[in-house]
């Protein structure tokens, strides 16, 4: 949970908005893009549904392309 929080802080600066852009626009981004169900994901968000955004995130992060992107999105934001 205080990660996820710690996440929402960092989105919050542009810098690391136009860091997540660049990290969506990439091939593993849109690998993952792809396979997401964006209403399912809006949905959960506009819920503040939790729970399912963190079984959407494991979800990306158990495959090779979601890890590749979540550490490059890592190294971007200098963590």
């Amino acid at each position: 949970m205080a990660n996820l929080e710690s996440f929402e802080r960092e989105i919050k600066s542009s810098a690391a908005v136009e860091h997540l852009k660049a990290a969506a626009a990439s091939p593993e981004g849109q690998k993952v893009l792809k396979n997401l169900d964006a209403a399912e994901v809006e949905k959960a968000a506009k819920a503040g549904d939790m729970q399912t955004l963190r079984e959407i995130l494991n979800g990306v992060l158990s495959t090779p392309e979601g890890r590749s992107l979540a550490e490059k999105v890592r190294k971007s934001l200098g963590k």
